[in-house]
């Protein structure tokens, strides 16, 4: 009998469709609102006094503040829009003094380019300024700018000063409000997380719980004082956020007691969201805890992390037990810069990315200067936005620019063919800008066709082609979108061939370490420092393979393929911290030679992670005490090994 046919798939793959889909992120209303005053007011403005080009000038700066007004923290938001406005006025200035230059202009905006991607692999403020530096010069080479040569950076940069300004509006009332509001939201992540142990969704909640970790971490740490006595608010929520380490290092041996006996009295996230609303509400006194008596090392464990974290949370002193420092102050300003400068100038990933982007920068720009393109600037803007290194995969981003685009010329082409020129251009304006961070949020597609009808309106006022300028903008961005699949992608081997475990080889390496210094005499102050080493470094792996997964075959398949060990390595961390916090709760230790053995069978892992490509299943025995704190650690391990090692045949 023959088989029936199977019907023919017409829908598209995963991996292409996947950034179309819109990311269930509410909407910033007061993003929204501060882009619409930010971006339509200087345009008033200019039309009141009789300077279009002016008011037009000070949106575009405004447009990069709104763009890189990411941060919740008020300090962080001085920063994250000051630092990139004077990178964007120093490449407004480059640009501009090029304008009209032929090759010099191809040279300089190249050399730029280069610059541009080596200093934003830094970090996130890095990332900005680099983007900035590039978009601006780019803008300042391929427009014409007022005179003299000083005017457009400083309008460009009064635009940013005005986005900086709204956004601080909030800082006398609500100066600490944003990093009180992320630790207690850290608070309730880690309730909602004894909440769900034992259950299927424990996985997800503690991704969940890294991530808010990490940002409070980086809110209360970005600008800390260094002495306790000038900024005591920030002294306290860092201390209360230690006060959280005991508490998610027992959530590991809660999970495991839960497997075994059942679920956790409901008073334990209870006490915990009780303690969320006092950080909050910044309430002090004495904590009243009604928690039942426990038994188990496990137990034991969750009630004297409670009880320490009520009791730091409800002291009136910022740092009652001195643990300020328990995680480390961040280095001296003089030693980030040198650390800085040394990774870009030193690093391998930041040369190659810096010479990926000039290629395709400069391919662009060499196009555009053989052949006739009107307003060819936007063909180096298509490609610096679809090289950014942390908007996701280069292939997807591509794509996804393409659609985005063509939506947002859509709309443009609308607003361009129906509604007049001049003070119509105010009430557009406070609808398009508006549009950004509501759909920014939703990814990068979306993000896309937001972002280019405000640029098309505002490349309006400065050259008024009016409807003219839809089409050759389309043709552009498809332009800028194929030089960078070819020059950024495909002729770059390591795009396409991605070594997948070498990140996890590492994040294995130091799984390994750390199983060492769990049972080898390491303080407690290391061993926290170690782990949250460890959980910050498996959530960036985590994020490079949902990153991976994206890619076209071969890379995307290859990194589902690896996705399981991904999660086996998490566990094995998770299984150690419960090891541990069993031993230091009266769990008797287990034998060295133990330790050792599981810290063997963890490197040779690594060892095998970075000698192939292809997972082939290991056999590997692990004898023990099945009755003691390591049974379960010796588990994980052997499943590690089930799915990858060393392939010796």
């Amino acid at each position: 009998m023959a088989r029936p046919a199977r019907p023919v798939r017409l829908s598209p793959p995963t991996w292409l469709t996947a950034g179309l889909k819109p990311a269930p992120t509410p909407i910033p209303w007061a993003a929204v609102l501060r882009a619409s005053v930010a971006l339509s007011a200087p345009i008033a403005v200019g039309l009141a006094v009789g300077q279009p080009v002016y008011g037009a000038l000070v949106s575009m700066g405004a447009l990069s503040g709104v763009i890189g007004d990411t941060a919740d923290a008020y300090r962080m938001r001085i920063f994250n829009i000051a630092v990139p406005q004077l990178f964007g006025a120093l490449g407004v200035t480059l640009g501009a003094l090029v304008f009209g230059h032929g090759w010099l202009a191809v040279a300089v905006v190249t050399l730029v380019a280069l610059v541009s991607g080596m200093i934003s692999s830094i970090g996130a403020v890095a990332s900005v300024s680099g983007l900035l530096l590039l978009l601006n010069c780019v803008v300042g080479a391929g427009l014409p700018m007022p005179e003299p040569w000083w005017k457009a950076p400083l309008l460009l940069g009064l635009g940013g000063l005005f986005v900086l300004l709204l956004s601080l509006l909030g800082w006398p009332l609500r100066r600490a409000a944003p990093e009180r509001a992320a630790v207690a939201a850290t608070y309730r992540a880690v309730a909602e997380l004894y909440e769900a142990t034992g259950t299927p969704t424990y996985d997800e909640q503690r991704h969940a719980v890294t991530a808010s970790l990490n940002q409070s971490y980086d809110l209360v740490l970005a600008r800390r004082a260094r002495q306790h006595g000038r900024a005591p608010h920030l002294v306290r929520l860092l201390a209360q956020l230690n006060a959280l380490v005991p508490l998610l290092e027992a959530a590991p041996a809660a999970q495991l007691r839960v497997r075994l006996i059942g679920p956790l009295p409901a008073a334990i996230p209870a006490a915990v969201r009780e303690l969320a609303d006092a950080v909050e509400e910044g309430r002090t006194g004495t904590p009243v805890l009604d928690l039942p008596e426990p038994e188990r090392p496990a137990e034991k464990a969750v009630d004297h992390a409670l009880r320490y974290a009520a009791t730091v949370v409800h002291k009136a002193e910022p740092d009652p037990y001195n643990i300020d420092d328990r995680l480390g102050r961040p280095a001296a300003l003089r030693v980030r810069a040198r650390r800085a400068a040394r990774a870009v100038l030193l690093s391998e990933a930041s040369w190659r990315y810096g010479l990926r982007l000039a290629l395709c920068i400069g391919l662009a720009q060499a196009l555009v200067s053989l052949i006739a393109v009107p307003r060819s600037y936007w063909v180096a803007l298509t490609v610096t936005f679809v090289m950014k290194p942390d908007f996701g995969s280069v292939f997807s981003r591509a794509v996804l620019r393409a659609f985005g685009t063509a939506a947002g010329l859509v709309l443009a082409a609308l607003v361009l063919a129906e509604v007049p020129r001049g003070w119509w251009d105010v009430p557009v304006m406070v609808v398009l800008a508006a549009l950004i961070p509501a759909f920014s949020a939703k990814g990068y597609a979306f993000q896309t066709a937001a972002i280019t009808p405000v640029i098309l309106l505002l490349s309006d006022m400065l050259n008024q082609q009016g409807f003219d300028l839809v089409l050759p903008r389309l043709y552009d961005s498809l332009i800028g979108c194929a030089i960078t699949l070819i020059a950024g992608y495909l002729l770059w081997p390591e795009s396409w061939h991605t070594r997948i475990g070498d990140r996890l080889a590492d994040a294995v390496a130091d799984t390994a370490a750390y199983v060492n210094g769990a049972f080898s005499g390491d303080d407690r102050t290391a061993r926290h420092r170690a782990r949250r080493k460890l959980y910050r470094d498996l959530s960036t792996v985590r994020s490079e393979f949902q990153r991976a997964l994206t890619e076209p075959p071969p890379t995307g398949p290859r990194a589902a393929a690896w996705w399981p060990l991904v999660v086996a390595v998490e566990r094995i961390v998770d299984a150690t911290t419960a090891a541990r916090i069993r031993v230091d709760h009266g769990a008797p230790a287990p034998e060295p030679a133990e330790v050792a053995a599981v810290e063997r069978e963890l490197r040779e892992l690594s060892d095998g992670l970075r000698s192939t490509d292809t997972l082939v299943e290991v056999r590997a025995e692990l004898p023990g005490d099945e009755t003691g704190v390591l049974a379960p650690l010796r588990q994980e391990v052997l499943a590690a090994r089930a799915i990858a090692g060393p392939d010796l045949r």
